[in-house]
């Protein structure tokens, strides 16, 4: 078992893995280099346990002792402690990158370090680290307490024990592993992906308006919510990395990111987290 589980980005990916975690007794180390960040983190955790204790899946009196396992830092040095690093961050590889190479000299020589990443390859992130065998793919899906899935993706590199130690892990945390090859978009996102790329250029070639893509999609194919709806929720700038990795991946133009998509992006367009996107909120 782990003795402390680092996780990288106090985002709505990196609070809900650090919220998993915490919840199935492990103690957790959060960091990000915003202060407010970290603690608007803490808050979202807490008000979520409280979701969930109304539903009945954990019980109230837990709540406390869930939170005080979760501890902060702004400092990346705090994480030569963590046996197990998650990293949360945006879909950039320079910067996941950079962490990786970062963590490599911090952490313990058998520590193992994992990528919350969408799309980029766990090959190359793993490359610039001296344990490559140690290092794997950990793609969680949103809201991280409540889906069930997360994708396992072995790097060319990543050793067997690596592998069976995650996979037995996700097992413990009460969820199903997925295991995908290290290709770009791995599983999930391949297909996922281009099916709202191809809405997005449904709404752009005016086949349809928003809600009638998205009611059509939800009401003719049992989605829980339509693929405009849900680019919105994920953030239209990580919509348009994942297309880019998928493109520049492949080289097939099929894969090709709508202009609207670009477009509203580069106007900051980006759904939910900034208000306007395919719908305003």
């Amino acid at each position: 078992m782990f003795k402390v589980v680092g996780v990288i980005g106090a985002g709505q990916m990196g609070s809900g893995i650090a919220h998993v975690f915490a919840q199935h007794a492990y103690q957790v180390l959060l960091y990000d280099i915003s202060e407010a960040q970290l603690e608007k983190a803490l808050k979202s955790i807490e008000q979520n346990l409280e979701r969930q204790a109304k539903k009945g899946v954990i019980f109230e009196t837990s709540i406390q002792g869930i939170m005080s396992r979760i501890g902060v830092t702004k400092d990346l040095n705090d994480f030569s402690a963590c046996d197990l690093v998650v990293e949360a961050v945006n879909e950039n590889e320079a910067l996941k990158f950079d962490l990786f190479a970062k963590l490599d000299e911090i952490v313990g020589k058998d520590a193992i370090l994992a990528s919350n990443t969408s799309s980029i390859s766990i090959t190359r992130i793993a490359a610039v680290t001296k344990r490559p065998d140690k290092v794997i793919g950990m793609h969680f899906m949103n809201p991280v307490p409540i889906m069930q899935l997360v994708e396992v993706i072995r790097g060319l590199a990543t050793s067997e024990e690596t592998f069976q130690i995650i996979s037995s892990l996700v097992a413990k945390l009460g969820k199903e592993t997925a295991v995908s090859q290290d290709y770009p978009g791995f599983i999930v996102n391949r297909i996922l992906i281009p099916m709202i790329n191809e809405a997005v250029f449904a709404l752009y070639e005016r086949i349809a308006t928003a809600e009638d893509i998205d009611k059509g999609m939800k009401l003719g194919t049992n989605q829980p919510m339509g693929p405009l709806t849900l680019a919105d929720f994920i953030g239209l700038d990580t919509v348009l990395a994942i297309c880019n990795v998928l493109h520049d991946g492949f080289k097939d133009p099929k894969y090709r990111p709508c202009p609207l998509l670009v477009n509203m992006v580069n106007a900051g367009y980006l759904g939910r987290k900034s208000g306007r996107g395919f719908y305003s909120y």
